[in-house]
C-alpha cells in the first residue's frame, strides 16, 4: 500500500501541481480546498503526512494543525506559505509542524522535505513500538508481585519511575531480581525511549572499567588507537546501571561521585569536562552500611546513592510469589524446549514452596529449567525436582529396597527439625567437614553453610580447606 499524503490548499492549480509532483513520485494524493474538508477526509482514513496551507478560507492553517494534532500526533504536518506569513509557518513548527515550505518552492525542497517527514514518522512509530514492547516484557505490571513485600516494591517502582530522581540504590540478595528491578524503573520512566545501559562492575577488569564507564581518548593507552564514548556518554537522557556497585574502587568511587553531584566527567586522557544528564540505578548485594564503616565504600559516594533506597526482598520471606514465578518459568521453558508440561502436582508444589531458596529467584528458575528440561512427565513431580527441593526424598523404584526412601511416620514429622537433624548427621559423619557433609546430603556448601546458620548448628572442627579437594 502506498504512502498516502493529505494536500490542504485552496488553490486549484496549486493541488493539481503537488498532486502530479506526489504521484510521479509513487505517492497517493488525497486533496482538500478548506479546512473543514481536510479533518473530514483525515477523519475518513488517516493520512501518511499532510501537506497545510496556513492561509484557508474557512478556518486558518494552525487551527487545522491543532486538530490534526490532537486526532493524530504522530502524523507529521508540512506547512506551506507565502513569504509574507513565514512568521505564522515557525509559530506553527513550535505547536507541532514538522516543517514549512516557502511558496514557491522546487519540487527538488517539497521531495526531499516530505521524505524526511516520513522517515522522522517511520522513526517515532518504531520508537513508539519498541517502548511499548519493552513496557510489556521489562514493566513493572511484568513483575510476580503476589506477596505483600513485592506489592510494596512495585508500588515503589511506579512512583519512583515518574519522578524527577536521578539516583536510586537497590539493595538485595543475590539472585532477588535487581536487574529486573531496574529495567521496570527505566521502562515506567519518562526516558523509556532512550538507552538503557548496564554494566556489572564485577564482570570487567578495573584496568578496563574506567573505560567502559567514561570512554577513553585517542592515546590514552598503549591500545587505545581511537577515541571511544563510555557507557555514561552513550546512555545521555537515559539511563546507566551499574550492578554491584560495592565491589567498585576507590578510585572510580571518587568518579561516580563527581558525576552523581556535577553531571560531569571526563574521558580517560581526556581534559575536556563532559556533561550528560543519565539515571543511575546501582544495585548491590553488599551491607553498604559495614562496607562505609570498614572504610571500602565512601561515606560520601554511599549517602548520595541512597537518596531512594529500594529494598527486594528474598524469596524466603515472599513464598507467595514461589508458585507464580515456577508457573511462570514453566512456560518459559516450555517454550525454548518445546516441550508441554501441564503443571505442577501438589507434593511437587508443597516442595517448591517449603524450600528455602538460598539462591533466590534465580536458583528456582534454574530448577525449573532443569526439571522441565530432564522430566519426561505430562507434570512435574517431586522426583524431578533437584534433591536439596525434595528434602532428601528419593521415592522407592520397583526392585530396590523400600528402605532406600524416608517413610513418613503415622503421627508425621516437624520437617525443619528432621532437616536439622540430618544436617547434624552429615556433619557428624564428615568429621565437621562442610564439603564432604554437603556430598552426603547432594547439596553444595553454600547450602550446608546456610542451614548451619539457619539451625545454630555446632561444627566441629575440621580442615575444610585441606580437605576440599579429597573424595569423600
Amino acid at each position: 500500500m502506498s504512502t498516502r499524503i493529505l494536500v490542504v490548499d485552496d488553490e486549484k492549480m496549486i493541488r493539481w501541481s503537488l498532486r502530479t509532483r506526489l504521484e510521479q513520485a509513487g505517492y497517493s494524493v488525497e486533496e482538500a480546498e478548506t479546512g473543514e474538508a481536510a479533518l473530514a477526509a483525515a477523519g475518513r482514513e488517516t493520512p501518511d503526512l499532510v501537506l497545510l496551507d496556513i492561509r484557508l478560507p474557512d478556518v486558518s492553517g494552525e487551527e487545522v494543525l491543532k486538530s490534526l494534532r490532537a486526532a493524530a500526533p504522530d502524523v507529521p504536518v508540512v506547512m506551506m506559505t507565502a513569504h509574507a506569513s513565514v512568521e505564522g509557518a515557525v509559530a506553527a513548527i513550535k505547536q507541532g509542524a514538522y516543517d514549512y515550505l516557502v511558496k514557491p518552492f522546487e519540487v527538488s525542497d517539497l521531495l526531499l522535505t516530505v521524505g524526511r517527514a516520513l522517515d522522522a514518522s517511520t522513526l517515532r512509530r518504531e520508537v513508539s513500538r519498541q517502548r511499548e514492547q519493552d513496557r510489556r516484557e521489562f514493566g513493572v505490571g511484568n513483575l510476580v508481585a503476589e506477596s505483600p513485600a513485592m506489592k510494596e516494591v512495585a508500588r515503589m517502582i511506579r512512583r519512583v519511575a515518574q519522578s524527577e530522581a536521578t539516583t536510586i540504590l537497590l539493595l538485595g540478595e543475590s539472585g532477588v531480581g535487581k536487574g529486573l528491578v531496574a529495567r521496570a524503573l527505566h521502562c515506567e520512566g519518562r526516558s523509556a525511549d532512550r538507552p538503557f545501559l548496564n554494566v556489572t562492575c564485577t564482570a570487567i577488569p578495573e584496568t578496563l572499567l574506567e573505560s567502559e564507564l567514561f570512554g577513553h581518548e585517542r592515546g590514552a593507552f598503549t591500545d587505545a588507537r581511537a577515541q571511544k564514548k563510555g557507557l555514561f556518554e552513550l546512555a545521555d537522557g537515559g539511563t546507566v546501571f551499574l550492578d554491584e556497585i560495592g565491589d567498585l574502587s576507590a578510585n572510580l568511587q571518587a568518579k561516580l561521585l563527581r558525576i552523581l553531584e556535577e553531571k560531569i566527567f571526563r574521558r580517560v586522557g581526556g581534559t575536556r569536562d563532559i556533561q550528560v544528564a543519565v539515571r543511575i540505578i546501582a544495585a548491590t548485594n553488599k551491607d553498604l552500611d559495614a562496607e562505609v564503616e570498614a572504610g571500602h565504600f565512601r561515606r560520601d559516594l554511599y549517602y548520595r546513592l541512597k537518596v531512594i533506597p529500594i529494598f527486594i526482598p528474598p524469596l524466603r520471606q515472599r513464598t507467595e510469589d514461589v508458585e507464580p514465578l515456577a508457573r511462570r518459568f514453566l512456560l518459559h521453558f516450555n517454550g525454548e524446549f518445546k516441550k508441554s508440561v501441564g503443571g505442577f502436582t501438589p507434593a511437587a508444589r508443597e516442595a517448591l514452596v517449603a524450600y528455602p531458596w538460598p539462591g533466590n529467584v534465580r536458583e528456582l528458575r534454574n530448577a525449573i529449567e532443569r526439571a522441565v528440561l530432564l522430566g519426561d512427565g505430562d507434570v512435574l513431580d517431586v522426583a524431578d525436582l533437584p534433591l536439596e527441593i525434595r528434602g532428601g526424598h528419593v521415592p522407592a523404584t520397583p526392585g530396590e529396597d523400600a528402605r532406600a526412601g524416608f517413610r513418613l511416620p503415622a503421627k508425621g514429622v516437624v520437617l525443619e527439625e528432621v532437616e536439622k537433624d540430618l544436617v547434624r548427621q552429615a556433619l557428624a559423619r564428615a568429621n565437621g567437614n562442610r564439603a564432604r557433609a554437603a556430598r552426603l546430603l547432594g547439596i553444595n556448601r553454600a547450602q550446608i553453610r546456610y542451614r548451619i546458620e539457619k539451625f545454630a548448628l555446632e561444627v566441629p572442627s575440621a580442615r575444610d580447606e585441606a580437605e576440599e579437594s579429597t573424595p569423600a
